[in-house]
């Protein structure tokens, strides 16, 4: 790639002067439980982020234990985690059996401001999965039923359409039902870190870590 090319895509580094301006958003670390600290961030971000504040990148590991990320969407924090939900039979779904911990992070760039967790992940309950399907649009509950995630299209982009005609004909208005090979996941964390941006990429850190699910809260300062 020519070296102009690449200027115009990558941003300079900024100036003293673009630093000195740099807003300094005061203190944000004000609760003690992460999870309360979350949800007010969360809530934050839900009022400047152009769209899905809930959006997350979910990492994992595969068998040769190669990391894999991808966007997936928060959809509940109840039992003491924080749920998705997807295909099971999806490379996540195989990475996640093989090897039940991962990572997630949420990057807002609107507020500037981001937080990571790593921790186990266990399965929500069928009823739990039950109840979230029961709640999605007709056409997704369709798409659930039709695509085979993460495997090579047999003939390429018609057999997507072809699926989804297949299973439209086939439930006709009646009730769809979860297919068995979709369902939730539920990370547990043992550590949450939160990150707020900070002038001269001087970012505040504050790292809250446990031992297990039912273990006190510790915390402490990380340099940027």
């Amino acid at each position: 790639m020519p070296d102009d090319k690449r200027e115009t895509m990558i941003p300079p580094s900024p100036s003293a002067e673009a630093y000195r301006i740099d807003e300094d958003q005061g203190d944000v670390f004000n609760a003690d439980d992460p999870f309360v600290l979350f949800a007010d961030w969360l809530t934050l971000a839900g009022k400047h982020e152009a769209n899905d504040p809930n959006s997350m990148a979910l990492g994992t590991v595969d068998a040769s234990g190669a990391p894999d990320v991808r966007i997936v969407l928060l959809k509940d924090i109840n039992g003491g985690g924080l749920s998705f939900y997807t295909n099971t039979q999806s490379a996540k779904g195989e990475q996640l059996a093989a090897n039940p911990v991962a990572a997630l992070a949420f990057h807002w760039k609107s507020i500037r401001r981001q937080v990571r967790f790593r921790g186990p992940v266990e399965m929500v309950t069928p009823e739990e999965a039950d109840a979230y399907f029961a709640t999605r649009a007709r056409g997704a509950q369709i798409g659930a039923w039709a695509s085979d995630q993460s495997r090579v299209m047999p003939d390429g982009e018609g057999a997507l359409p072809k699926n989804v005609a297949r299973r439209e004909e086939a439930f006709g208005d009646g009730e769809i039902p979860r297919p068995d090979h979709w369902s939730g996941y539920r990370l547990i964390p043992n550590q949450i870190e939160f990150w707020v941006n900070r002038p001269f990429r001087l970012h505040d850190r504050l790292l809250f870590e446990r031992e297990r699910a039912d273990a006190p809260w510790t915390k402490s300062r990380l340099f940027p």
